[in-house]
Parts: C-alpha cells; structure tokens; sequence
C-alpha cells in the first residue's frame, strides 16, 4: 500500500499522487549515500566474503559503483546447499501457520522500505521510479498472495474417500508437503518481483531456498533476502549467493541436494537448465519462464487511441526489457495507416534519461551487449524494413556514460524475416498490415513462444480472440498495456509453448502447489 486512497500496480501507476514522488526523492537521496559499500553472500548464519569481488554499475552512469559483490565460487555454492539442506527438517515441519506469519511479516517490511528499494532497483535495472516502484509493490503482493493461497487451502490437506472394506475402517488423506532445497536463479529485468515470488512460494511451502541473482542486479535481491531474515525467517532457510553462472550456477544446477528449481530468463539458457538438471537420479521439479515474442492484433473495430497508447507502453516499458513486451503488431488493413501513424507520435513523445527523474519515461538498457545488441538490430531492419521512429543510440553529453537507446517502430518488414519470431530485449517493435483478423492470428501463433498477447476489437470478437491465441496471459482494449501488466492475484503470469515448462501461472491459484509433492497416509482399522 502506497497512501491511505492509492494503490499502485502496472495498471494504476500512470497517474501516482504527489507524495509518491517526494517520498522516492527522498529516498533517492538516502541511497546514495550508501553507493560503493561491499555486500557479502548470505550462508546460513553467516555473511560470507570471497577474495574476489565484482562492480555493480548503473546502466544509466556507468561511471559510478553502486556496490560491491563477491565472486562466489563452487565451494560457496556446495556451502549455501549444505547450509539450506540442514535448515529444511526444522523448516519443513514448522506449522504452515508460523511459515505464513513469517512471509507476511516479511510483505510488512517491503512496503516499509519499498522507496528506498524502489530508488535502488531504478539505478540498478534503470526502470523509470514508476516500474521501479512497481517492480517491490508487486514483490510484496507475490508474498502475500502464496501465503492466502496456503491459508484458503488450509494447508492442502485434504480427506479422501474411505475404502470399501467389510470389516474394517480405511481412511485416507492428502497432504501436500515441501521437496526440500529450492533453487531461485533470478533476471535482471524484475530482480525484485521474479527473485521474490517464487522465492516466497517455495518457503511458504516449507523448502528452504539458494537464491542466485543475475549479475547485474545483485543488490536488489539481496535487499528482498534482508526482508526475509529481518521477518524472522530461521538462519540457513534463506541463502543469497553471488557470482557467474557458468561457474557458481552451474555448480548449484547441477548439485544432487538441489530438489527444485525456478528460472527466469532466456529460452536458450532456460533450456540448457532443463536440460542440465535432468541428469540426476530422478526427475525434479522445473518451474522455468522463458520470454515471448508477443503479439498485439487490431482489429478495424478497434478504438484506436487505446491501442496505440497500449502498443506503446508495453513495447517501451523498461525499454522493450520485458519477456511481455509487445514486440509485434499486426492491424487490419482499413485501420493501419491510421494506428501506425498514432504509434510513431505516442512514441516520440517519450523521454529518454536518468531513470530516477519523475519526467523521464525510458532509462538505458542494462548493459553493454544489450547496447550493442540494439545497434546490430536497427542496422538489420534498417536494410529489411523501414524505420519509421528511433534506431539510434542516445549519445553526449547526459547520455554519454549510459546505454541508452531510441524507442523504435519498424514497418514493411518481410513477415518471412528472422527478426519477427526471434526475442530482441531491447526497445523495438515491428508492425505489419493483414488483410484480416485470421490471417493476424496465423502469424499470431506462429513462434515458439506463447507468453502474452494483445487484442483491440469489438466485443462480438473478444471471444474468439481468447479461442484462437496461443499463450498464457490475453488482454483486450487495455490502454494500460497491451501486452504487459500482469498483477498477483488479478492477471497470474505464465506463458505456454516456449515460453514456460508448468502450464500453471505466477499469482494464481495453481502456482504454490508447484513447491509441494503429495503424499497419500492411510490407515486401517478393524471396525
């Protein structure tokens, strides 16, 4: 809760009252007075030190260090699985009612501190304050979400029918109970909400946790572990890591002690992970979100205003740096012209800067190869397509220390070209005319991926639109974001296809069942 009358999520955070901005500059100004300190690993009841240590830079001034961070290594990752598997008898058979107390007041202590961790995720990520913002809000929904999840299934334990027999009495229940240690490997882009909701799920289950950030966003995971440890969760229950993946994560995949694991992040490294972790002696739990290619369709009934103001925001938002972005937009033809060219103006009118200012709408990309990335991306589509907005980088002066890149609109692309099924992560979007909506469809679904997806149309097509589309998360005639913006316990978040391994979405009511394995107790007596 932000004020007594606003609450701010993806939906609302366009319009936040006054306080919320002189609240996060104050804040802003708390932080960085704090920038430079070294952060160690959290293992079992120690903070832990490693003799190398690695640069936590903002993507928007690289010239400063916001921390300093240890280099885990292999020995660290054996350690962090040993610390978590001794803590998980106590944990495991700790009252659910205790474990959700604990996680609750760990939610408490988020919105305590979600200014000053808003300003940090806004250096570290480079979200404008707003996403920054949202990006704790929504950590703290995500904990208290498992926990009314474990509350309304009363702990999932259920009685069963009684068998048959003559003679005897036989009853049988279900109990849902924790695998034992969890492995969260956290993104940069939501290092808040993906390192703390399903690290909440699987304690809320009763598993302990390793949590493994990626390298660019190590604080804010660490400020979600504080939260944790500070609530009261028991030493070793929650261990924070840090260091690369090649080497300490891979070292923490490939641990037999290791019983589940969630990753967020790109479907090649999800798959190597799928991949990798099945080399065990049984099969293990494997809750992975890949990223989307993801569609906005408009129809000739749209209103169009709300579907260039949606296309924008989600193809924008954090920099096109979300595996929701909307990447693809594909608009009957009567109508194109008209969208496109309220999607080019929607566009230039967004502001490029220091992600901490309350005017600036896009701050950088998080690092140098996604810089270069985009480079390499708007050459490729300037020679295939036409650039209608954007393409460049943003240099001197201000932007010189920083990675920031123009919001871009790409049209007359071929439909046959890689760049319309392959997942860029930085701020570009591709647009096509169709002749009508089965052919926007076809092209729709045609990817790998089926995370989100956007319709604008008329209410008579809103239901076939849900039929036809391929993925997990649909919006209709939403200006708030076509394609983005999904919320714990109002829009659970999970994708189909290449983009997701559970078919069971983050914030909804099949997502904590996922940390837990059943056990079926019977007992017979003589009657």
């Amino acid at each position: 809760m932000m004020t007594e009358a606003f609450k701010l999520t993806y939906s609302t955070m366009f319009n936040p009252p006054e306080e919320l901005h002189a609240r996060f500059d104050e804040a802003l100004g708390t932080v960085q007075k704090r920038l430079g300190e070294e952060h160690g690993m959290i293992l079992g009841d120690q903070e832990r030190f490693s003799a190398e240590k690695f640069e936590d830079r903002s993507p928007a001034d690289t010239n400063g260090v916001l921390g300093w961070f240890q280099k885990g290594s292999i020995q660290d990752a054996n350690d962090a699985i040993a610390a978590a598997k001794r803590a998980f008898p106590s944990w495991s058979r700790t009252k659910w009612q205790e474990r959700v107390k604990l996680v609750r007041r760990a939610a408490d202590l988020i919105d305590q501190r979600i200014y000053e961790m808003g300003a940090i995720v806004a250096l570290e990520v480079g979200k404008n304050r707003m996403e920054a913002l949202g990006d704790v809000a929504e950590t703290a929904e995500l904990f208290r979400y498992a926990c009314s999840e474990m509350e309304r299934n009363e702990g999932y334990v259920v009685e069963m029918g009684r068998d048959p027999i003559a003679g005897y009495l036989s009853t049988n229940v279900s109990i849902l109970r924790p695998y034992g240690v969890w492995l969260v490997v956290s993104p940069f882009n939501f290092p808040c909400a993906l390192t703390g909701g399903p690290a909440a799920a699987a304690l809320v289950a009763g598993n302990t946790v390793v949590i493994k950030p990626a390298s660019d966003t190590p604080w804010t995971a660490l400020l979600i572990v504080e939260c944790l440890r500070d609530a009261g969760i028991p030493a070793g229950v929650c261990n924070y890591v840090t260091g690369p993946g090649g080497t300490l994560g891979q070292a923490l995949i490939d641990h037999p002690d290791v019983s589940g694991i969630t990753f967020t992040g790109s479907y090649a490294v999800g798959m190597k992970i799928y991949r990798d972790f099945a080399q065990a002696a049984w099969a293990r739990p494997t809750i992975l979100e890949l990223g989307g290619k993801n569609p906005a369709i408009v129809s000739r009934n749209a209103n169009l205003e709300d579907a260039a103001t949606g296309i924008v925001r989600s193809a924008f938002g954090l920099q096109g740096q979300k595996c929701s972005a909307c990447s693809r937009v594909f608009v009957e033809e009567p109508v194109y012209d008209a969208l496109i060219s309220r999607v080019v103006e929607l566009t230039r009118t967004l502001t490029i800067g220091d992600p901490t200012k309350r005017e600036v709408n896009l701050g950088p990309v998080i690092n140098r190869d996604s810089y270069r990335d985009y480079q390499n991306y708007a050459e490729e589509l300037s020679q295939a397509g036409r650039i209608l907005t954007g393409g460049k980088v943003q240099g001197g002066g201000a932007f010189s220390d920083g990675y920031f890149c123009q919001p871009t609109v790409v049209t007359d692309l071929p439909l046959d070209h890689r760049l319309w099924k392959q997942e860029m992560f930085v701020p570009i979007t591709t647009a096509a005319s169709v002749k009508n909506l089965e052919e926007a469809m076809m092209f729709a679904n045609d990817v790998s991926y089926g995370l989100t997806a956007g319709f604008y149309g008329s209410p008579e097509e809103t239901e076939w639109f849900f039929d036809k589309i391929e993925a997990g998360v649909n919006y209709v005639n939403r200006p708030q974001g076509a394609t983005t913006g999904a919320w714990p316990g109002f829009q659970p978040f999970g994708g189909w296809k290449g983009s997701g391994s559970s078919g069971k979405n983050a914030g909804g009511h099949y997502y904590l069942p996922l940390y837990l394995h059943e056990q079926i107790r019977t007992i017979v007596h003589k009657a």
